[in-house]
């Protein structure tokens, strides 16, 4: 069958994919990404502000820019991840998968059995893809999130996990788990060299690579040093540093 989910046909096609990653709740912060050529929106439940209501309306709107949405959960909660896809979600990353027990557990609540443990429900998610378990099943990415010094150390065994799709690197608290101060850790090679080897591990078990970055500038450079999937923005980002700039320029200042 024909995918549509499009993070899935670029990965397919050897290229990277890029987002917009979203905190604030609501719609319409993604309806004005129109038109950007965002290839999924991220709707972060984890330390975003998005509720139930808020995310089946945001999930929506990414429908509606064509871009593919991702939840990220809470938790590795097998109810967090059915429920994401059966509101319409087509990816989900878990966050704080440690050890292979950890990424079977996420990928198990993305699939149907006997593949998995996902329970049929696609109350949402059937009105897109149909209600046919296969479908519903082929259009749906688990990513894993690798993000402290426990999952680095197990980072074979997980990203070779039946089933995974990808791994995601959170960037701030691998390096706060290996002692590395957030300021320094685009320049310490001791974080630098844990998301490189996580970033090779991906590549060599076949899998997409994705890394948590706020800027189109850092999101291309991880692009092409071989991640295949990065938010180009963050909407509690853009928000306060648009407006510091626009004062700044109001009161005669220079551009920041």
């Amino acid at each position: 069958m024909t995918s549509i989910n499009r993070v899935k046909e670029i990965w397919s096609a050897g290229r990277a994919a890029f987002g917009v990653w979203c905190g604030i709740p609501g719609a319409f912060g993604i309806e004005l990404v129109e038109g950007a050529g965002f290839d999924f929106v991220c709707i972060d439940r984890q330390h975003g502000l998005v509720g139930d209501d808020a995310m089946y309306a945001m999930i929506r709107a990414a429908e509606g820019i064509e871009a593919t949405p991702f939840v990220r959960v809470s938790q590795n909660e097998p109810w967090m991840v059915m429920a994401a896809l059966d509101a319409g979600a087509l990816g989900v990353i878990v966050p704080l998968v440690n050890n292979a027990d950890d990424a079977r557990r996420a990928v198990s609540a993305c699939r149907f059995p006997p593949a998995g443990t996902r329970s049929y429900g696609p109350i949402r998610a059937g009105r897109r893809l149909g209600i046919d378990p296969e479908p519903l099943g082929e259009n749906v990415l688990c990513v894993a999130q690798i993000e402290t010094k426990e999952g680095l150390e197990n980072a074979e065994e997980i990203i070779s996990t039946p089933g995974l799709d990808g791994v995601y690197v959170g960037p701030a608290d691998l390096a706060l788990t290996l002692g590395v101060p957030l300021e320094d850790a685009s320049e310490n090679t001791t974080h630098t060299d844990a998301v490189e080897h996580i970033r090779r591990t991906c590549e060599e078990n076949g899998i997409a690579s994705g890394v948590h970055t706020t800027s189109g500038e850092a999101a291309r450079e991880c692009a092409e040093s071989g991640f295949t999937m990065a938010n180009a923005a963050v909407d509690y980002v853009m928000l306060p540093e648009a407006a510091r700039r626009e004062a700044d320029i109001a009161r005669g200042g220079e551009t920041k």
